[in-house]
């Protein structure tokens, strides 16, 4: 392993991500807000559901009469003063996600038009904030087969909308009258309100007749009683809702580019809009390394976004993992390294934030009598990076605003 490269590596994925923590955006928000004479509610769903409820709790203090957060297990930092704290499963909701949120249902179930919700929303928020409209079991597989497929976020949430009793804008639909300040902290390319976490403070820009295409499309197996939900059409405009987009990849970018540029690296944004499949983004930074080997002084090329996994095999790992592993060949030999990161700390359903490979992990591979294109085709990427220290490691971090990928060159 090439030593400097990979304390660079750590260096900007802990500058970008300390960058992006939540808890300024969140008090400031919430400071410019008029909350008049009613009462103050809190509920925030997501994997910086709890990071987002303490700044807000250290912000308004004894404002908020009650609130509860529920969040990734393990993503809890301890109690807060009169807010209840759940957690559920992610990216699969399960019985702790609706534990959770039959506690927010009533919450805000009989508030006044005076009152107001402060509703904090992060990604993960459609696994964790989850009612279901049809047996918990089967939104658990349709889940499942929506993850596997290679579906896309956007596509995905279109479906989980029309499953849910508080997606698709019906969160917001249950705390009527009271007015509802959501503050988001955004984990899809572009900020679509309406998409992050599935919506459930904002008007559903999506249709019946967009989910029709997406089961078509990729051939998911659903009962009578899920596809007659699909035919009912989630709120289209809502009259108590103010948001407020608090962070997104952008700066996440900006952040990991200016880390790199204090280490001595020409950091170059390729995008912030990275949308594919995770060993196609791998290969492509490789190319970009193999075309600027040798070059004049040290570059850094960024891509943020978020991939997906088709699914193939049955081993561990995660998209970040599996782009890392797949730049591998494509590097080998060269003074230089390529690493994604979760900006949540979670890569998949792994303890890594991400992966990291450089002119050294083909022959560490190798060496170690691992096949790295048959360890792809198993999406088995973490065993594989484990063998030979190729995971990043930063825990929860209490945010979650896509992943980052670099290509270092030296």
């Amino acid at each position: 392993m090439n030593q400097l490269l990979h304390e660079d590596a750590e260096k900007i994925v802990s500058a970008g991500i300390h960058a992006v923590l939540p808890d300024v955006a969140v008090i400031r928000a919430l400071e410019s807000y008029d909350f008049g004479t009613g009462g103050v509610y809190l509920v925030a769903a997501g994997k910086a559901a709890w990071q987002m409820a303490h700044a807000a709790a250290s912000c308004l203090g004894g404002r908020i009469r009650r609130g509860v957060v529920i969040t990734k297990y393990g993503h809890s930092g301890g109690p807060l003063a009169g807010i209840a704290c759940f957690e559920g499963g992610h990216p699969i909701p399960d019985e702790g996600s609706c534990r959770g949120t039959r506690a927010a249902l009533a919450l805000v179930r009989d508030l006044g038009a005076q009152d107001t919700v402060v509703f904090l929303l992060s990604g993960g928020g459609s696994a964790l904030l989850e009612e279901p409209l049809v047996p918990l079991s089967e939104l658990q597989d349709i889940t499942g087969q929506l993850l596997a497929c290679g579906a896309d976020i956007v596509e995905i949430n279109t479906i989980r909308k029309r499953l849910s009793a508080v997606k698709g804008g019906r969160f917001a639909q249950a705390c009527a009258p009271a007015r509802v300040l959501c503050i988001v902290l955004s984990d899809i390319l572009g900020d679509p309100l309406d998409m992050i976490a599935s919506g459930p403070a904002c008007a559903d820009s999506s249709t019946c007749r967009d989910a029709e295409r997406v089961v078509k499309k990729y051939g998911l197996r659903l009962s009578g009683e899920a596809r007659a939900c699909l035919q009912h059409e989630t709120p289209k405009h809502l009259d108590n809702v103010e948001a407020r987009i608090t962070g997104s990849v952008r700066e996440l970018c900006a952040a990991a580019a200016a880390a790199a540029s204090s280490l001595g690296y020409e950091p170059i944004l390729l995008t912030d809009q990275l949308s594919c499949q995770a060993r196609e983004a791998g290969v492509f930074l490789a190319d970009i390394v193999r075309t600027h080997r040798s070059p004049s002084r040290p570059l850094a090329y960024l891509a943020g976004g978020e991939t997906v996994v088709k699914v193939t095999g049955n081993g561990r790992g995660g998209r970040n993992q599996e782009l890392a592993l797949a730049a591998a060949a494509g590097i080998a030999g060269l003074d230089a390294a390529v690493f994604s990161v979760g900006s949540d700390g979670t890569d998949g359903p792994t303890d890594a934030a991400g992966g990291y490979a450089d002119g050294d992990t083909l022959a560490a591979l190798r060496a170690a009598g691992l096949d790295p294109f048959a360890v792809l085709n198993n999406n088995d990427s973490y065993t594989a990076l484990k063998a030979v220290g190729g995971l990043l490691f930063t825990g929860p971090t209490g945010t979650n605003v896509n992943d980052v990928a670099v290509a270092l060159i030296r």
